[in-house]
């Protein structure tokens, strides 16, 4: 069964998704992810039945990026 995770982050142009779309699309256990740059948040959704949410903070964190789960 797939968990969605919800981030709020600092990734806010396509510049700053291409950094992160390194490390997300090579993962192995990410399903699928997605930033919405619109939103005031710029939310960071990841489908994923395996990681978890400490994992991808560290990922976006390595990375130069702010993350922090949203409930």
């Amino acid at each position: 069964m797939n968990n969605i995770f919800i981030f709020k982050t600092n990734i806010q142009t396509q510049e700053d998704q291409g950094r992160v779309s390194v490390v997300l699309d090579s993962h192995d256990l990410i399903n699928s992810w997605s930033v919405d740059k619109e939103d005031i948040d710029c939310v960071l959704r990841i489908v994923s039945d395996r990681i978890t949410a400490e994992e991808i903070i560290f990922h976006i964190n390595q990375v130069g990026y702010n993350c922090t789960e949203l409930e």
